[in-house]
Order: C-alpha cells, then structure tokens, then sequence
C-alpha cells in the first residue's frame, strides 16, 4: 500500500565537520570550576545568573555526580533566567537537570516551569530522589540566551543543579525550519547497554538504551568501523548495536510514548547491517505509519549508515511506527538509533526597540540588571517592573518603576515609543526629564516623590500629580491582564510545520 501522508527521507549524504562554537558545563549554585570522571570542565553559575541561592543537597551519594550535589534555587520573582552568550545564527543543544536531593528538608520536590528565550519549554517535575532533565535545540535569534526558571505554584520554588549548552554543526537537523524548536523526546541507542555521550558523541547528544524489554533481540555491529556521512552525524558507537525482530513475520514496533494528544513530530531513525551478508541473505524492510507503507525498501549496508526521517506529520498516544520486512526479506527488521522531537515555533521576542530601550535603563540603573530574559514573554511571566502589550511581536506598554531605589539622571531611552504609563515616583532621580517623555502628551508619567526631578519643571510636576489619582502609580496584581494566557501550552501543540520534498 502506497501512502502519501508523511514527507520521508532516505539519505547517505556528504556533511563536513565543524567544530563546537560553544560547548559550556555550569555547575549551577557552586561557585568552583572541575573537570569530570568523563573529562568535562564545568565551571560555577556567579558569571551567567543575577539572583537565586545556592544549596547542596542534604540526600547525597557516592554515585552522586558532583555537578548535580549542588543547585541554585530562586525564592523571589516570577521567573529567573541564565543569560549565556553564543553567536546569533548558533545551532545550539541545551539540557538542564534537576536533582532536589531534599535540599531544602521539606520532602517536598517542586514543579515549576522552563523557558528559553522568551518560549515555554516545558513543566519540570522534580522527584524526591531522582534526577530529571530535558533537552532542546533551537536556532539563536540573537547573540545570547536565556534559560529560565518560573514559578507556577504557590511555596513551590525553582531551583536548577546543570545547564549544559553546546554548539551543533549548523547542517544538522534542518528537515525542519530554523524557527522551528526541537524538543528532544527520545534518543536511543538500540541494543547498547549504557548511555552513550560525550567523548563518544563529540556533540554530547544523550542516547540511552531502550528503556522496556519488548522481546527483541539485540545484536552486535561485528564491523570494524562505520563510515558515518548523513547530516545528522550519529556517533559510530551508537551505530554498534541495533535490534531486530524474532522472524520476517514479526514487525518491529518503535516505542514513541507520546503523551500529548496531539503534537508535531520530527522523527530519524539510523540503519546500519550488523553483519557481511552471504549471497543467500537478504535484509529489506519498509517503515510504516499506523501500518501503512511510508517508505520505499531499506536495506541497511554494512559498514555504512542509512538515515531515514519524517516530519510534516502529527501524532497522538495512538499513532504507531513499526518496520515490517519485505516479501523477499530473508532476515527480520533492524533498527541501530533513534530520535524523536517534538516541535513547535519559536517567538520572535519582544520587539527589539523595547529590548534596546530597557537595556538602557538597565546600564544607567544597576539595581534593574537582576532582570534578564525577554521581558514580555512568556506573557504570564513578564518582568516585575514590566507591562506589555498583546501582540505576536509584544510591545512595552508600561514601567513601573516607583520605590526602586533609582538615583541620578534619566538616560534617553526614546526607543521605547510605546509607551503608555511609566511610574518613576518615590526614587531620588534628579535632572531633566528627556523630551521623549516630556512632550508625550498620551503618556501617563507618574514622577512625584523625587524632588530635584520635578523642580526641573514646576507644570509637568502639577500634570502627573493630577494623572496620579486617575492611577497607574502601581502595577496591577495580574502581570499580564491583556495578554494570551494560552502561550504557556501552545508551544509543544498546534505547530505549522513547512513540507519538505523527497530525494533519493
């Protein structure tokens, strides 16, 4: 039965190396730099984080890993984020771990959520006594990221043990757009019997053994090396083992467990004979969704890797993969690697003159750099001090910034054209108002309570007095009152995703 539902690939192409632009270890809530069993540097978090407390964990072992024996926990503000730099254009992988340990002697692991560069990640969910992690790769829009911990419930407080961030060769993973976020699900080494990693993985890509025993036979590579020439550069030591059915008759079903009821995916799947085949054997099968054909015949070369991938498609819980033999097929199916992504859109961030604007203040006034992240998005996570507007690409509509200690002179911070009230009251700026503010006669500019400020102008200090008790001195308890509370789970559902076209 021939399918046209998914766009698929079967490739042996040619991708050069390049090395990693940025391969950074942060030992989060430790302020010392060591090198790992598995010769890793990692390094303390002082230099990428504004806020947080470090802890060590209270329910440590001899296994304990020692990037993990400490955390960096944030009890204030809604969202706290690393800001680490990287080169816009940067491919970059991102896995942050989270080990509780009972740092805190409550026995009571948190949940709270993850963001990277203004977009929802996903909800952690600590344990007790296990660590937990999630990977991402995405394309920078900027000359920096921003990896952010935000709390979701009430005495429940974020905290982070590991951020890792590693630089991908840019010609890796572009099935799907750059825009696109790749949410790593799964990636597994078929028939291995250990993790696989860094110094293996120069890419340190995580791939694990598949995780429940179904009945296959798992079976070793017996070739001396593997030629690895498809773009997305498996390690050869993932490609060392594989797994097959017991017999021609026997499909071989990929476990996805997909738990979201329905989500993009981007799947790739690595295919390499274990064995020199005699003139009597032969190794062909096909792949199928929800036991429709999808693919012409595989037939894995010896020696070599094949890398078959689909994407333009949706699946749910329901939704199966399965490699079925030919009927010419003398051996049963076999699979060496997999990996599985969901994928979503990425924002555009909060527009770009507003950044510019606030990064403004932030030079002229210190106590303002604590804040970092996009500060419109999530747009239920906005910064403190911070209200924007609803738009795709959000606008700053507002600061409030009464009662922050702030000294000196205003900078010109004219960029931030969109803006509707800006509370400057109760701080001890002096100087001259900047024109920007002065002649925007739609601008609610709340500035009582700093004396030598309004001195410089007797009228404008009477206006904002008047404009004061019509409100705005404060801002509202809901930090995003006109804002899409939906974002917080569209981000992993509902993603468009561009066709792409088959060549073989």
């Amino acid at each position: 039965m021939d399918v046209p539902i998914p766009v698929l690939f079967l490739l042996l192409a040619l991708a050069p190396l390049s090395h990693s632009a940025v391969f950074l270890n942060i030992d989060c809530g430790s302020s010392k730099s060591f090198t790992s069993a598995d010769n890793l540097k990692w390094v303390g978090d002082d230099s990428y984080v504004k806020n947080g407390e470090s802890h060590g964990v209270v329910e440590i072992s001899n296994s304990t890993p020692q990037e993990i024996s400490t955390l960096r926990a944030f009890t204030t503000r809604n969202k706290n984020c690393y800001s680490i730099e990287a080169g816009k254009g940067e491919k970059v992988l991102v896995r942050a771990r989270f080990y509780y340990g009972n740092y805190d002697k409550k026995s009571f692991p948190p949940t709270f959520d993850l963001q990277f560069d203004g977009n929802h990640w996903t909800s952690v969910e600590t344990t007790a006594d296990t660590t937990v992690f999630y990977e991402v790769i995405y394309v920078l829009k900027d000359d920096h990221t921003s990896i952010c911990l935000a709390q979701t419930h009430p005495n429940q407080f974020p905290f982070i043990s590991a951020l890792e961030v590693r630089s991908i060769d840019a010609k890796m993973y572009t099935h799907v757009h750059s825009n696109y976020a790749l949410f790593i699900k799964h990636t597994i080494a078929y028939g291995a019997s250990k993790a696989i990693r860094y110094p293996d993985d120069p890419y340190d890509r995580y791939w694990t053994p598949e995780e429940e025993d179904n009945g296959y036979t798992a079976v070793k590579n017996d070739a001396t090396s593997i030629k690895v020439e498809v773009p997305e550069k498996p390690p050869e030591a993932v490609l060392m083992n594989a797994v097959t059915s017991s017999s021609t008759t026997e499909p071989l079903i990929l476990a996805t467990k997909i738990g979201i009821s329905s989500v993009p995916i981007y799947l790739i799947m690595y295919f390499s004979e274990v064995t020199q085949l005699d003139s009597g054997q032969q190794r062909s099968f096909v792949f199928c969704v929800d036991n429709d054909i999808a693919s012409d015949p595989i037939v894995p070369t010896y020696g070599s890797v094949f890398e078959l991938y689909l994407t333009n498609t949706t699946a749910t819980p329901n939704t199966t993969f399965s490699l079925i033999a030919t009927t010419d097929s003398t051996l049963p199916p076999l699979i060496n690697a997999m990996e599985l992504f969901y994928v979503a859109e990425q924002t555009d961030g909060t527009n770009s003159k507003d950044v510019e604007g606030l990064a403004t203040l932030q030079s002229k006034f210190s106590v303002l750099k604590e804040w970092t992240g996009d500060p419109c998005l999530p747009s239920m996570f906005t910064w403190d001090w911070v209200n924007c507007s609803s738009d795709h690409v959000p606008r700053v509509t507002a600061l409030y910034l009464n009662g922050y200690g702030l000294s000196g002179s205003l900078p010109d911070f004219s960029s931030l054209d969109a803006l509707e009230t800006m509370n400057l009251a109760d701080n001890n700026l002096g100087g001259s108002i900047p024109t920007s503010l002065s002649k925007n006669k739609e601008l609610n500019l709340v500035i009582s309570g700093n004396s030598d400020l309004c001195s410089s102008s007797s009228n404008l200090c009477e206006k904002t007095k008047t404009k004061t008790s019509s409100g705005g001195t404060k801002k509202p308890s809901s930090a995003s009152t006109n804002k899409k509370i939906s974002e917080l789970l569209s981000i992993i559902v509902g993603a468009t995703i561009l066709s792409f076209f088959v060549f073989f």
